[in-house]
């Protein structure tokens, strides 16, 4: 006996319009719901709502890029009529799916470097100890787009639940006495949107009721292990995104996953220590 829930949530808004679509207003939703969570903290330590705005500008173009060149980079396919290499065109139209949240969580480091150095005039980690609430919040509901586009599918389940998706890609579709069906998987998107949710909630309270943003690095260190690890665990349960995934022991989701693990932890332990100084060093 399963608990299973037959999924044929359509994305589109208008009938036969690919845009607007959910995925893309619940990817909006998300970011306009991190501003608003940013902009609370910045009003309660008397930051200039100029450093906001530019704040908003970096953040937005660097997660939409970054994860979209992660996409096209870390998982293609790059040559031949799909290959995005082949059809350079393609790796703009975001609207069809197809972001890699490794590739946005490099650009947005490298966004806000550059916000480090040119706005705020303040150490990095500063930034990082704010933004990874809000990063988390827009993750649960990037996920959720995720969910309505039946993408990021997980593997058949072996649990007593599970979601029939009835619009996936036939490639992930099984073989059942020679016919083509679709079967119950793990919602792998719905795992990862509450496991980021519960983050966000983790995040800021952290942020708000307790001292250790005071520590430099301290809850960026913290985003980085819990948010990471939780990827990392939720991909035993996805199909992988490419075949060769298929013949190795970890997928390239989690592969990329590690280096952020243990980035975190060593800024955790550093921090504890005040390696990376105190937030009133710099007031």
């Amino acid at each position: 006996m399963i608990l299973g829930i037959d999924w044929k949530v359509d994305a589109q808004i208008i009938d036969g319009w690919s845009t607007p679509n959910l995925y893309g207003l619940l990817f909006v939703s998300g970011l306009i719901i991190g501003f608003f969570v940013i902009k609370k903290m910045f009003k309660s330590e008397g930051i200039s709502e100029e450093w906001l705005d530019k704040l908003l500008l970096y953040m937005v173009i660097a997660t939409i890029v970054g994860a979209r060149l992660g996409h096209v980079l870390f998982y293609g396919p790059y040559f031949g009529s799909d290959g995005y290499f082949s059809n350079p065109i393609n790796i703009i139209k975001v609207w069809e799916g197809g972001l890699a949240s490794h590739g946005g969580a490099i650009a947005i480091l490298i966004a806000l470097y550059i916000y480090s150095k040119k706005v705020s005039k303040k150490p990095m980690l500063w930034i990082l100890d704010r933004v990874v609430a809000p990063i988390a919040i827009a993750g649960c509901f990037i996920r959720l787009g995720n969910l309505v586009n039946h993408e990021i599918v997980g593997n058949p389940t072996d649990l007593p639940w599970g979601f029939k998706f009835h619009y996936e890609s036939i490639s992930n579709m099984v073989l059942v006495d020679g016919e083509l069906v679709h079967v119950y998987r793990h919602p792998a998107q719905l795992y990862e949107s509450i496991a980021y949710f519960l983050i966000f909630i983790l995040l800021h309270n952290l942020f708000w009721r307790t001292n250790l943003k005071e520590k430099l690095g301290y809850i960026f260190g913290v985003f980085l292990v819990v948010l990471w690890g939780a990827r990392f665990l939720i991909e035993f349960v996805k199909i992988p995104q490419e075949t060769y995934e298929m013949t190795i022991p970890l997928n390239t989701g989690q592969l990329l996953s590690i280096p952020f693990i243990i980035a975190g932890i060593y800024i955790m332990l550093k921090a504890n220590k005040g390696g990376f100084g105190l937030l009133s060093d710099y007031e």
